[in-house]
């Protein structure tokens, strides 16, 4: 039996809605038959079969945020596009809520592809896609797997199992470390037996303690604000489930990044306390890959992390329509 999903049908999206595309809300199911949700965006005017993108992202993010702008922005600028809930989150389907895999969020990836793969207008043999935030580094390990397609974009990126398994700069990168925080997690697992239902962690931190670090403030000032906010939004609310994310710290992913031979550009903030995800990342993309030509690093000067959800002024879509019509064409 198919999944039910409700679907919103006003714009409510924390960015304007552009006269230059068509949009509409669809569904489609991922392999584990999970409804995904997504709007779509088509050129207006637009003939023949179009060049198509998927996208996705970030970590505890909607479709209406940062997704939904990237979409909407590269429809305008000739692709059909889709933005999409990923599995347990927004109104994408799947339950219990708020939880998180390497392995299924890999797939609601690949579940976009076959979705635009057999629309009518669209060409099967051009289609890209775009991950944002912990959404850049499943799009980099959907590459790595999904051989239809042909261009990814890596945006402001966060390795989930990186950072789940080693924390913040790897700062808590030992065996005790992570045994302590297996111990939490498994613990608060025999509560949530108890309790009938998940605890949910907690999305970005308010009221803001004036002694936050800085990438703090960064998502406060995106997520906890009218720049960002939604009401469907982990990061704007409860968050994720305390355990949705255990398994991302026994799972790392981009394990065979270095055999993608699709072309991938990853972009980051100069400044964004995560910028150091995408170096290493484009490091081990290209040792000992033979595809390189079709590879590129570009770090943006005096940017941020949270630059690069929403700031147009500073999200080179220039540069990424250039891209992507120069693999999809």
């Amino acid at each position: 039996m198919e999944e039910k999903v409700t679907l919103t049908k006003e714009w409510d999206k924390t960015f304007p809605q552009s006269d230059k595309v068509n949009h509409r809300k669809v569904t489609f199911r991922n392999r584990y038959g999970i409804t995904l949700a997504a709007d779509l965006y088509e050129p207006k005017g637009a003939a023949g079969k179009l060049a198509a993108i998927a996208v996705c992202g970030p970590f505890g993010a909607v479709k209406e945020q940062a997704s939904g702008l990237y979409a909407q922005a590269m429809a305008e600028r000739g692709f059909l596009t889709i933005a999409f809930d990923p599995s347990y989150t927004g109104e994408s389907g799947g339950t219990p809520r708020y939880m998180a895999s390497p392995d299924i969020n890999t797939e609601d990836f690949q579940a976009a592809v076959d979705f635009l793969s057999v629309q009518e207008n669209v060409d099967p043999e051009r289609i890209g896609i775009i991950g944002i935030c912990g959404w850049g580094g499943m799009a980099l390990n959907t590459a790595a797997l999904d051989t239809r397609i042909k261009a990814t974009v890596v945006s402001t990126m966060y390795d989930m199992t990186r950072v789940n398994a080693k924390g913040y700069f790897d700062s808590e990168d030992s065996e005790e470390a992570r045994y302590e925080k297996k111990k939490a997690l498994n613990a608060q697992r025999i509560q949530d037996c108890k309790n009938g239902s998940y605890a949910l962690g907690g999305g970005v931190v308010d009221p803001l303690p004036e002694d936050a670090p800085f990438f703090v403030k960064d998502y406060h000032d995106y997520y906890k604000t009218s720049r960002g906010y939604h009401a469907r939004s982990l990061n704007s609310n409860g968050g994720w489930n305390v355990t949705g994310c255990m398994s991302f710290m026994n799972q790392p992913i981009l394990q065979y990044s270095n055999e993608i031979r699709s072309a991938v550009l990853i972009m980051h903030g100069e400044k964004a306390h995560s910028c150091y995800f995408s170096k290493d990342a484009y490091a081990n993309m290209i040792k000992n890959n033979p595809y390189t030509d079709n590879k590129e690093l570009l770090i943006i000067p005096g940017a941020v992390h949270t630059d690069l959800y929403d700031r147009t002024d500073i999200i080179p879509f220039d540069k990424m329509t250039e891209f992507f019509k120069k693999y999809l064409q």
